[in-house]
């Protein structure tokens, strides 16, 4: 049965639960006076079918009840619905049970005999904090939406990895992020931070790359006042401030053997001490590390801890360079456009021969360089179009005009070997090669063939 629409019962709806037919009548009325939509049920069982046909606003729920107690139907309830706020009503014998079912999520609980102006306050309060709590919900699917839209693509290596981001996401598992600067490892480790349970506390960034040698234990462990020259005060490290959250360890590579051993002492107990201290700090983080260099490698070098290595590379998810997801270079371009353009008062597009062009670029700055180049074009194109000439040298074809026998080179000479340049970058088409070279195909075919005989 399908549940009815909120917007047709306008009053706010409430499913009261008691053995008691007495009290519940009163109580039932009474909570129509308050303009409250009232269902009554006295059977424990049908609880559950009952929160399934209708959606109800909040749960009035007797811990007493004679064949399944209020505690075990409470706990059906939050395992069918987190979000409905649980009211339990109790006698003055049963507050101490009463506080140990807010501890297994209700919201609050009433003692009989209560009085009205009290029900109203309680009920109101349960609402309010359905509806903050719904907005929350939503507002967290609209940043991870956000997210989702920045990781653009549509090629399988993409849709590969936008996969086990979201397997991952729900646990606690360590997380490393292998890739090539500029690939957006960053922006990997934030949507594994917003998909995860952790997405309402911190999410703090390390870049371990830019960490001084002498104040990258501060950084991370903090200090105590008067560890060193300079310390006058106590500070927390980053780790500390990330509790209950995402530690995101950026260029993990980096980081020096001796920090390697007690981030390790982090990863395998949550523990720690700030720099000068004494006592034990413990921590609850998530640790997502990226990097760029290949671990394995100074694992055999000797330059990166091998029980560390295997600590952090719980779930490894590696992040596609743009050379092998050129099937997104248009949508990533344009996405960029876009962005940059918002502020311009022309909008402007790329011409099929600058798309052609760029996507026969390897990109080895990735997805950062292509952002740089489309933000170069976009101030240096006049028109509406962003065309070849608009793109930098390196995209376009560097040659050398001066031959090895002589000063200088004919045009015709310079016009053939541009032609093979533009031709091998489209791997021999030569539809494309006509469109980058803004030619008729057949034109390059009349020329192609007279250069062959």
């Amino acid at each position: 049965m399908d549940k009815p629409d909120k917007k047709e019962t306008q009053k706010p709806l409430i499913l009261l639960v008691d053995d008691d037919a007495t009290f519940s009548n009163v109580f039932r009325r009474e909570l129509t006076r308050m303009d409250f939509e009232v269902d009554y049920e006295s059977d424990s069982k049908r609880v559950l079918q009952l929160l399934g046909e209708r959606s109800y606003d909040v749960l009035l729920l007797d811990i007493f009840l004679p064949e399944t107690d209020g505690i075990a139907v409470l706990q059906s309830v939050k395992k069918l619905n987190t979000e409905l706020p649980v009211i339990m009503l109790t006698g003055y014998a049963t507050i101490d049970t009463a506080i140990k079912s807010m501890k297994m999520g209700a919201f609050d609980y009433l003692s009989k005999p209560f009085r009205l102006d009290e029900v109203r306050v309680v009920i109101d309060k349960a609402m309010e904090n359905r509806k903050l709590s719904e907005s929350n919900a939503r507002l967290r699917e609209g940043l991870s939406e956000r997210l989702y839209s920045k990781m653009i693509g549509k090629s399988k290596a993409m849709l590969d990895t936008i996969a086990m981001i979201k397997k991952v996401a729900p646990s606690d598992s360590t997380v490393l992020l292998m890739g090539e600067s500029g690939t957006g490892k960053e922006l990997a480790a934030r949507l594994i931070h917003r998909l995860s349970h952790r997405a309402e506390e911190p999410f703090v960034i390390v870049d371990c790359s830019t960490l001084h040698v002498n104040l990258v234990e501060s950084e991370l462990f903090g200090h105590e006042k008067g560890a060193y020259t300079g310390a006058s005060k106590r500070k927390h490290g980053l780790f500390e401030v990330a509790n209950g959250g995402t530690t995101f360890l950026d260029e993990i590579g980096e980081i020096n053997p001796l920090t390697q051993s007690k981030l390790l002492r982090i990863i395998e107990t949550g523990e720690f001490r700030r720099l000068g201290g004494t006592e034990g700090i413990s921590v609850d983080v998530r640790i997502i590390a990226a990097t760029n260099r290949n671990l394995g490698i100074m694992v055999t070098d000797n330059l990166f801890r091998e029980d560390l290595f295997y600590r952090i590379n719980v779930f490894c998810i590696k992040i596609p360079p743009l050379r092998e997801r050129k099937e997104d270079i248009v949508e990533l371009a344009n996405y960029f456009v876009e962005k940059r353009s918002q502020s311009m008062r022309q909008p402007k597009e790329f011409s099929d021969s600058a798309i052609i062009m760029m996507q026969n670029y390897d990109w080895p700055g990735n997805i950062r360089e292509l952002e740089n180049v489309v933000e170069r074009a976009l101030v240096l194109s006049e028109t509406s179009v962003i065309d070849v000439d608009d793109l930098p040298l390196n995209i376009r074809g560097n040659f050398n005009f001066a031959a090895r026998d002589k000063d200088f080179r004919s045009l015709s000479e310079i016009e053939g070997d541009y032609i093979r340049f533009i031709l091998n970058k489209c791997n021999g088409n030569q539809a494309q090669a006509a469109a980058i070279l803004g030619v008729d195909p057949k034109t390059l075919y009349r020329h192609l063939r007279k250069n062959r005989e």
